[in-house]
């Protein structure tokens, strides 16, 4: 599947967003449909997320790869996971580069489904797109003005 990426420049310094979005336990305060983080360490972590029901899921999650300052790649531990099912690979990764505005950012996911959930690629994309937008949206909450 193809992946699925949003950019935009946060009127914030590369360091202050870096502090942000490198640290796990900061996810609740930008991160969508995040309720809390538990277990965390820089390099894994588990999301407790809200549903629309008010039921919550939790996923865990491990960091692949940090350079600190730039560029952060983690992805979501799908074995023995509700979301086993629905997918083979979710991974997400946070790029940033210094602008004359801020700190632009880049978030890209990219998903693999599986089984019958295959067919419904255009929905995934759209919900990639949702999330990625919601995540921005956060970051400008958080750091913004």
């Amino acid at each position: 599947m193809p992946t699925v990426s949003r950019a935009r420049t946060i009127p914030a310094g590369g360091e202050e967003v870096w502090a942000l979005v490198s640290d796990p336990s900061h996810l609740p305060r930008w991160w969508p449909d995040c309720v809390r983080v538990e277990e965390a360490t820089p390099e894994a972590w588990t999301q407790v997320l809200g549903t629309g029901t008010g039921k919550t899921l939790r996923a865990d999650f491990t960091r692949v790869e940090a350079e600190p300052g730039r560029h952060l790649v983690w992805r979501q531990e799908l074995e023995e996971s509700p979301f086993e099912r629905l997918m083979s690979e979710a991974v997400t990764e946070v790029s940033l580069e210094p602008d004359s505005q801020g700190t632009r950012v880049e978030l890209r996911t990219r998903q693999r489904p599986r089984g019958l959930a295959r067919l419904g690629g255009f929905m995934f994309r759209r919900a990639a797109r949702r999330k990625l937008d919601e995540a921005l949206d956060g970051l400008e909450r958080v750091l913004g003005p």
